[in-house]
């Protein structure tokens, strides 16, 4: 399969200042009704402070591929890759004992919706406490300190009040802080970011991309932000990955998303609604059986 991409660097020296570097990836889950391939050789790398976006309908693969990289998947998934090296790991080759290591230390995953992600019958506090004890063990003076820390570097007012406040008295913008609070606490270096505004009114949204922004820039993380949201990922995203049926079809830096030559990608863009250009329908995206074999 051909991917319409645009370099901006050469490829040996991406590679070599790769914070994660992934090579033929394919998924597969088995079914009664014989093997499903939900991603199909994909590849792409991520530097450190770089925010990599996932775009694509739903069903087009962009959870798997997060998913798959923490070996989130159950047994019957495979999971084969050429190379999917993240530092100095194969994340292939690395136990489940030692995966378990990696997962929220070295790399964390901020799912939607927290109502679905927390615990209901424990506070907030306790359960961001537990992401850092979890690698920490037997330190548990020092977690309530670390968890207020976090709480304010992610804009929590009154940390302290919100510490001991349970899952439904907070908001839904307050809810998606906690869980980047919970997925920070650990100081990761890689942070996969699943739809994490999906939940959010427009205002909250924007805050909440702000400070993943921030925290981008500030700690040096690489972000994986995973959307079907194309505007959302254009205006956020240093380079965009555009995914169709498991496959990616075209990688493009954001900024260049207007001159993109797939007509997928462009199908997508061209179905947008724009204020200051009213139509009295918006084109109906044409399929073609060629994008899932050229």
């Amino acid at each position: 399969m051909t991917i319409i991409e645009t370099a901006t660097a050469p490829q040996a020296q991406q590679r070599t200042s790769a914070l994660l570097d992934v090579k033929d990836l394919r998924v597969t889950f088995k079914t009664p009704d014989g093997d499903v391939t939900a991603v199909n050789d994909l590849n792409f790398d991520l530097r450190a402070g770089e925010t990599l976006g996932i775009v694509g309908e739903s069903g087009s693969g962009k959870s798997t591929v997060g998913r798959a990289l923490l070996r989130l998947h159950p047994a019957k998934a495979q999971i084969r890759a050429a190379r999917m090296q993240f530092g100095d790991v194969d994340l292939q080759a690395v136990s489940e004992a030692q995966m378990r290591g990696i997962r929220g230390k070295r790399i964390s995953m901020i799912m939607q919706d927290p109502k679905y992600s927390l615990n209901p019958v424990v506070c907030v506090g306790d359960q961001i406490a537990e992401a850092w004890l979890t690698h920490h063990p037997g330190r548990k003076a020092e977690a309530k300190a670390r968890v207020l820390e976090m709480l304010d570097v992610v804009r929590i007012r009154q940390p302290e009040r919100v510490y001991h406040l349970c899952p439904h008295e907070i908001s839904g913008g307050q809810g998606q802080r906690i869980m980047i609070a919970m997925m920070l606490i650990a100081d990761p270096e890689l942070v996969i970011a699943d739809e994490p505004t999906s939940a959010l009114d427009v205002s909250v949204r924007l805050q909440v991309l702000g400070l993943l922004d921030d925290l981008v820039q500030s700690r040096g993380l690489g972000l994986i932000f995973i959307s079907h949201d194309i505007n959302l990922v254009r205006s956020f995203c240093d380079r965009v990955l555009v995914m169709y049926a498991g496959r990616v079809v075209e990688s493009i830096a954001a900024k260049d998303l207007h001159n993109a030559r797939h007509p997928y990608t462009q199908g997508l863009i061209s179905a947008l609604p724009e204020i200051n250009h009213r139509r009295p329908t918006l084109p109906v995206l044409q399929r073609q059986a060629s994008w899932l074999t050229e």
